[in-house]
């Protein structure tokens, strides 16, 4: 049967109930199924993804039309998140590559480099050594780089098939000389030396919360967040070592989503700031050094 689909309005507005009609999760760089179909649908025709309403009535080809669709379907019915249909994700104006050996980036500390953790970090340009645990796709030490602009960043990550994709991201930024990349188990294969500031976007995912995960959650690597029976298992190691890894005045800030309640029966001894996001002020928090268990 030969579909009715001749413009890009057609296709938008099917992508969006299709997309309904499936009931799909965003969260992964889309907030609904509108934004989600416009964006797939650009990319996919190699149009900017910044101008839909010029290309609004544009007439397609079948080969268009066939490969919209057979996006808009793989995403409706695989439940694979846009990302992973793209090979890339955008952050604060930064394009990243992605696939399924690391998570989609998302995170909030993204946010607050903007403005280099200020009034935090007295002077972003101060900073000379920065670390990041659970790097990914090195999105937050490719955004930490521009943040503060004479540091050298390190980036850590358990996962080897992670890293390549980290190392691409670096290699797209030309900050291989900036960026250098380990693998192992957090601060382990680290040399010794000290931190002007530490980021981290662990797993913190709770056990309980793993089993209840939509479907395009389960596309993503499970180690990447799953963090236990309480979601901390990771950070309580974080916070364990990094007095050792800090400078004096270093600070640590790290991402927990919505495990705000388990952080604070974790760690409700320590003077935790909690930053304000886009999210609201539960999310990621902040600890100085001289504040962290020696």
């Amino acid at each position: 049967m030969t579909l009715p689909f001749s413009t890009v309005r057609d296709l938008l507005r099917f992508g969006v109930s299709r997309f309904n009609q499936a009931e799909l999760s965003f969260g992964h760089g889309s907030a609904n199924a509108y934004d989600e179909a416009a964006y797939l649908i650009l990319h996919t025709l190699h149009l900017p993804l910044d101008l839909l309403e010029p290309f609004l009535d544009a007439r397609l080809s079948a080969a268009e039309i066939d490969a919209v669709l057979n996006v808009i379907e793989r995403r409706a019915a695989d439940r694979v998140p846009a990302a992973y249909i793209t090979q890339e994700a955008w952050m604060h104006g930064f394009r990243f590559h992605v696939d399924e050996r690391v998570i989609v980036p998302r995170s909030f500390i993204g946010e607050l480099l903007q403005d280099g953790l200020q009034p935090y970090v007295e002077d972003p340009e101060q900073v000379s050594a920065v670390l990041e645990l659970c790097t990914g796709s090195g999105c937050l030490a490719i955004l930490a780089a521009h943040a503060f602009p004479n540091a050298d960043i390190d980036a850590v990550d358990l996962s080897a098939p992670a890293l390549e994709v980290a190392a691409r991201n670096v290699t797209d930024y030309k900050l291989e000389d900036r960026i250098a990349l380990f693998e192992g188990d957090l601060y382990a294969p680290l040399a010794e030396r000290r931190y002007d500031v530490i980021i981290s976007n662990p797993p913190y995912v709770n056990a309980a919360s793993m089993q209840e995960l939509p479907a395009e959650y389960k596309h993503e690597p499970d180690m990447a967040l799953a963090g236990g029976a309480d979601g901390m298992d990771v950070v309580r190691r974080i916070i364990a070592d990094a007095r050792n890894w800090l400078t004096e005045n270093g600070v640590l800030v790290v991402e927990i989503g919505n495990e705000r309640a388990h952080v604070e029966a974790a760690f409700g001894g320590l003077d935790l700031v909690w930053l304000s996001t886009s999210a609201g002020d539960d999310n990621v928090f902040l600890i100085q050094a001289t504040d962290l268990p020696v």
